[in-house]
């Protein structure tokens, strides 16, 4: 449900920010975000638990979500440019400003309360 959840509204955030383009690229940006979105909700929880039980715990509250974002703003960036999305930085400043959110806030919680998963 999440997943679908982060496609539709991911999606749909793409395709307004690049409305004022010519047809398809505001449907192909909202596809490529749609699907990049559904894919990194889908992985980010599991991915900063590993990361959580791999580095020292003085670094556990701060290194496995940098990581998470580095990754994710890394493909995010790529995979727009490829697909020749024409408003970038506005396409994934939403999905981006929501993922880091989460991120932060999970992985703090379950540092703070000393779980790994």
């Amino acid at each position: 449900m999440h997943v679908a959840f982060a496609f539709v509204m991911m999606g749909c955030w793409a395709l307004y920010a690049n409305w004022g383009y010519e047809w398809p690229k505001p449907v192909k940006a909202a596809l490529v975000q749609g699907a990049l979105s559904g894919a990194i909700t889908f992985g980010m929880k599991s991915l900063l638990d590993w990361l959580r039980r791999k580095v020292s715990a003085k670094q556990g509250w701060w290194l496995p979500p940098l990581i998470t974002l580095a990754g994710s703003l890394s493909v995010l960036v790529g995979a727009h440019i490829a697909f020749g999305t024409p408003e970038i930085v506005r396409t994934i400043a939403v999905p981006f400003s929501v993922a880091t959110t989460y991120a932060v806030t999970y992985n703090f919680a379950m540092w703070k309360k000393g779980q790994i998963s």
